[in-house]
């Protein structure tokens, strides 16, 4: 049936019977879609053993990817979406804002603690106008400002 007939047929109605024919002949389109697909799979060997890299404690063999904290020097707004783009695939980052203006720099703090936000990450000044900020699997333990002396 042509897409012209099947467009009238809906518009001006189509007797039952053409209607429920269609819906079987649909159904075991897809079964016989379905066999096809599973024929044209290669058989997978049970035998194989199967570890997961994912972290778990009662895994010994476990991988780890290599964390970084990347340091940014920003001195222009326009360099903040390298430190985006870091923090989104889960790397932690210092900024050091000393090369910018105060306007600058509060318009880049709200720009980053949106995106921390976002990523459910955090942010804490770690000197005068140095900041760190984490995606979610980092984790920020002790209070920094009391090693900076604020």
């Amino acid at each position: 049936m042509s897409l012209s007939e099947k467009l009238s047929n809906w518009f001006n109605g189509v007797p039952e019977e053409e209607y429920y024919e269609e819906v079987t002949d649909s159904k075991q389109a897809v079964s016989t879609n379905t066999d096809v697909n599973r024929a044209s799979e290669p058989e997978k060997d049970n035998n194989r053993q199967v570890m997961s890299l994912m972290s778990s404690k009662n895994n010994s063999t476990t991988v780890q990817r290599e964390q970084k904290i990347m340091v940014f020097d920003p001195s222009v707004f326009s360099d903040v979406k390298n430190i985006g783009k870091m923090i989104l695939n889960g790397r932690a980052v210092i900024v050091n804002f000393r090369k910018m203006d105060e306007n600058q720099i509060h318009r880049v703090i709200d720009f980053l603690s949106g995106l921390i936000f976002a990523v459910n990450g955090d942010m804490q000044r770690i000197g005068e106008k140095i900041f760190l900020c984490t995606p979610k699997n980092f984790k920020i333990e002790g209070d920094l400002s009391n090693l900076t002396g604020r």
